[in-house]
């Protein structure tokens, strides 16, 4: 039995480690562009010099090409009419996305934005990104989904924790120097995760950011990842926010 000096150190050094908390970035805003206020924004992608979005709401969800420099959009399509658009993310010459609730998704030329192909799959769709060989699937749960590119069939899924605890609601994703970055969906948080693991490494927190948009009621909310891979230049926006930040993070406390 441990007794005296000995068990205060252990007893010092377990109450430490029960009291640690996941790290907090801050940031910095670098630039400031336009972002369109009717974009109900779910996904959005930055590929040779284009951002790529998704937006959301019966009726009126898109696919979109959109200019970063003034937020022109340059080609829109609508996701069918019944349907809520969610996520999406690139695979080679194409564009991937994903409904809510309707286990659908759809392929699109990402050239044209032609519709090319409808799969299905279980549950619901939330935020998608990829890592080169996998397409990454949030559904509003804990737990990211590692998906067939080709079939979207389930090769594996991780739990996503903070401390030990689930971290639910994860909503956009983006792939960012081997991690998944994940908006908390009513939150001003975004969760850097550890793909093989599920650990969240740290959160950035990004208050304040909503009041520089401008943006007001409580669905416009901070959602939207795009990541620069050429230029390591790392955007951010919200649902029908007026801007799109470009952010430098800042070293985590």
């Amino acid at each position: 039995m441990l007794r005296g000096p000995l068990l205060a150190l252990v007893l010092l050094f377990l109450g430490a480690a029960a009291a640690a908390e996941v790290p907090v970035q801050r940031y910095e805003v670098v630039r400031t562009y336009p972002h369109d206020t009717s974009a109900y924004t779910q996904g959005l992608f930055f590929r040779d010099g284009i951002l790529y979005e998704s937006t959301g709401v019966i009726g009126q969800s898109t696919i979109r090409k959109v200019r970063l420099s003034d937020g022109k959009v340059l080609q829109s399509v609508s996701v069918p009419g019944a349907e809520f658009g969610e996520g999406s993310t690139d695979w080679g010459n194409e564009i991937v996305s994903v409904t809510w609730m309707n286990g659908i998704g759809y392929r699109w030329d990402r050239r044209t934005l032609k519709r090319t192909a409808t799969f299905r799959y279980p549950g619901e769709g939330w935020g998608l990104t990829q890592d080169g060989k996998n397409l990454i699937l949030s559904d509003g749960t804990p737990w990211l989904r590692f998906l067939d590119p080709r079939s979207f069939a389930e090769r594996r899924r991780v739990h996503v924790t903070a401390d030990g605890r689930p971290v639910a609601r994860l909503n956009e994703l983006e792939w960012v120097n081997g991690e998944v970055l994940a908006n908390v969906w009513q939150t001003n948080r975004i969760a850097r995760i550890d793909p093989a693991t599920g650990v969240v490494k740290a959160w950035i927190d990004l208050t304040g950011l909503d009041r520089l948009a401008g943006a007001s009621g409580h669905d416009n909310v901070l959602n939207g990842i795009a990541w620069d891979a050429k230029a390591n230049r790392l955007f951010v926006t919200g649902k029908r926010w007026s801007k799109l930040f470009e952010i430098r993070l800042k070293p985590a406390n």
